[in-house]
């Protein structure tokens, strides 16, 4: 049965962080060395503050890892001047780093400034798959959420603090979400007692010592700092202001309770006006994560909540508990155990939302020229992750993809000192982690990888000394900390966030008007457009709604959907919208099949007299059509042939690139059309 994932229960005495941020002050000097966000005390790689770095340990790792630190606490994007204040790095380093990334996709350079890009999500998504927990889980909590009218998320424990995996949340005007991978203090939510009920007093230990140098939670820059007032039970205004309570003062108590009973709210610790109850959800005895019910007190206090909704969350706690319990049946193949002794020594002991919740391992794309993948030039990819181009055998062990050393030294040669191949190689292993390879041996993850097996293990070495794994009986497992790169600002990325550089690159190259559009009704609606600079161009407002049948676009999206719906938009049709416009159903469906055929819509003044245009469908994960990208021009610009000579291939190839970040954006999480 995998380990619980608790980043904390599985790893070796003395390395728990022990505080979020230097007690001395901040300075440019000594910035590097103070927090990280991620709630404990560190030097500038993110270790536990006076842990010593291994000697194995990869420096370019450190520092790269820290810059996507950087950038996740600056919400995603930075300027580089920043980033070299903010790590204390030269500016020639930070440079060579993001100059790296983007290579890789992880992020963009626009000008001065680093901006993280949705492909960076794939790190985060390896430690979800190989959790198992949001593939077994999400569907229970989106069904409570749907039954109660109120926001689910479920919670790991991340050393002193917690993370939010997943979130089901309700439309309303005041959002009640946190961003997944953001995290928190345990001692100010609801999944944090039941998480405590468990430590060990070296853990109480640890959070009393990042309670005592960090008393306004600085080092977690997802919540309201510590200091505002405490509304406790007793009147406290006369004490003096070193003396008054602060929250999270009686999270001892609350733990001991929640152990006790089973459950546990938040009563406005985090803000004024949130409340939550939460339950665990237990597997082999022990909490596997936590279920958490999010409300505000216009709706329910917290009393109210708990008597209300403890029922039915009790219900759905035993329905995941019998899911989790499913899913780890043992089947033939698993019941081969870890038998290889290769561990590294010093490696320590809905209808406006598309994508997939993590319900399928497809792994993410790699770069084009890579066997098995395919996706946008400049990236490895997670080719560890997809299937096709290796495959897993029992007891985590993996074959090596075919491509990445071509890959890593084609980037080498190309961009010569700027690309820092060990950065590139240290971010790759932790892809080697996914759907069944939750825990891996050396030896596999170097498989995995294509990596030798010496760079794979000074890798390890090197992210288990900054807490992104952990080892345990010679495997190595991902921790929750993975999900601080990166994940909690693209969390929120929506679809025309992901298309906007493709549709602005596609534009500037064919010199045309781009757009992005997708189904509303009977009508497209356009979420993304890039205009050219010409006297004469094409030009929409991104809002606009337009005849779906009269549009390549619409076209486009209505070849994927049921005959019977597409001939249903026909007929509601108002008519014709130019002298062209075609409105015969059998013509109407001839002309869906033969875009069905061949992959593209091109319609020739059918929506305006001069206007032709060409597009291509936009598909999720589940190969469901979910937008399309069109070209539009005038018609004295290019004939249709040329449309489909010239501006076809470079449109598909700009579509493959936004399916490659949304199917990465989009795994475990419903990613918004606006």
């Amino acid at each position: 049965m995998p380990s619980s994932p608790r980043s904390s229960s599985s790893r070796p005495s003395g390395s728990r962080s022990s505080s979020p941020t230097s007690s001395s002050p901040v300075t440019p000097a000594n910035r590097a060395s103070a927090g990280t966000g991620d709630g404990s005390a560190v030097s500038g790689s993110g270790a536990a503050a006076g842990a010593e770095v291994p000697d194995e340990a990869v420096t370019p790792l450190i520092r790269g890892l820290a810059v996507l630190r950087r950038l996740t606490e600056a919400d995603g994007s930075a300027s580089l001047s920043g980033l070299e204040r903010a790590t204390g790095l030269a500016r020639a380093t930070v440079d060579r780093i993001t100059a790296t990334l983007a290579r890789m996709g992880y992020l963009r350079l626009d000008g001065r400034d680093a901006v993280l890009a949705p492909r960076l999500m794939e790190l985060g998504n390896a430690y979800l798959a190989a959790l198992r927990l949001p593939r077994v889980l999400d569907a229970y909590a989106e069904a409570l959420a749907d039954e109660l009218d109120e926001s689910v998320s479920i919670a790991v424990c991340d050393r002193d603090g917690i993370r939010f995996i997943h979130q089901a949340t309700r439309r309303r005007a005041m959002s009640l979400r946190f961003r997944i991978g953001d995290l928190l203090p345990a001692e100010r939510t609801a999944p944090g007692p039941l998480f405590a009920s468990e430590w060990s007093e070296e853990e109480w230990t640890g959070w009393r010592e990042r309670r005592a140098a960090d008393p306004e939670d600085r080092g977690f820059p997802a919540v309201p700092a510590r200091s505002r007032p405490y509304e406790g039970r007793a009147d406290t205004s006369t004490l003096p202001a070193s003396q008054r309570p602060t929250l999270g003062d009686d999270f001892e108590q609350r733990a001991a309770e929640a152990g006790e009973t089973g459950w546990a709210l938040d009563d406005q610790l985090i803000e004024p006006g949130l409340v939550a109850l939460s339950m665990p959800v237990r597997e082999a005895g022990r909490i596997a994560c936590v279920v958490n019910v999010v409300s505000h007190t216009s709706r329910h206090g917290a009393t109210e909540l708990r008597d209300a909704l403890l029922p039915r969350l009790r219900t759905a706690v035993a329905e995941m508990e019998r899911a989790l319990a499913r899913d780890d049946e043992p089947t033939p193949e698993r019941k081969s155990e870890l038998t290889q002794s290769d561990a590294p020594t010093g490696a320590g002991g809905t209808g406006d939302a598309v994508g997939t919740g993590g319900t399928v391992d497809a792994g993410s794309p790699g770069p084009a020229g890579i066997p098995g993948t395919a996706g946008s030039p400049g990236s490895p990819g997670s080719a560890r992750n997809t299937e096709p181009s290796g495959s897993t055998e029992p007891s985590g062990k993996a074959t090596a993809p075919s491509g990445l050393a071509d890959w890593t030294g084609a980037s080498k040669q190309e961009l010569g000192r700027e690309f820092v191949e060990s950065l590139a190689r240290g971010l790759t292993v932790i892809t080697a982690f996914g759907e069944g390879r939750g825990e891996l041996t050396l030896t596999a993850v170097a498989q995995a990888t294509g990596l030798a097996r010496a760079t794979a293990r000074r890798a390890l070495i090197t992210l288990e000394h900054l807490g992104y794994v952990t080892t345990h009986d010679r495997v190595f497992r991902l921790t929750p900390r993975v999900l601080g790169l990166g994940f909690p600002p693209l969390s929120r990325t929506t679809l025309p966030e992901i298309a906007a550089p493709y549709l602005t690159e596609l534009s500037q190259r064919l010199h045309d008007s781009v757009s992005l559009a997708v189904l509303t009704g009977d009508e497209i609606q356009y979420i993304g457009h890039v205009s050219t600079r010409g006297i004469m161009s094409v030009h929409v407002t991104v809002g606009t709604r337009l005849p779906a049948y009269a549009t390549s676009p619409g076209r486009a999206i209505l070849a994927d959907l049921p005959e019977t719906r597409a001939t249903e938009i026909l007929a509601g049709a108002p008519g014709a919208v130019s002298g062209r416009t075609g409105t015969d159903p059998e013509l109407f469906r001839a002309e869906l099949d033969r875009v069905r055929t061949a992959g593209y819509a091109l319609v020739e003044a059918e929506l305006e007299q001069g206007l032709r245009s060409i597009a291509v469908p936009v598909r999720d994960l589940a190969g469901r059509t979910v937008a399309a990208v069109n070209v539009a021009m005038h018609s004295s610009r290019r004939t249709a042939e040329a449309c489909v000579s010239d501006v076809l291939p470079e449109l598909r190839a700009t579509a493959t690139r936004i399916e490659a970040d949304l199917h990465i954006a989009g795994r475990f999480r419903r990613v918004p059309q606006s």
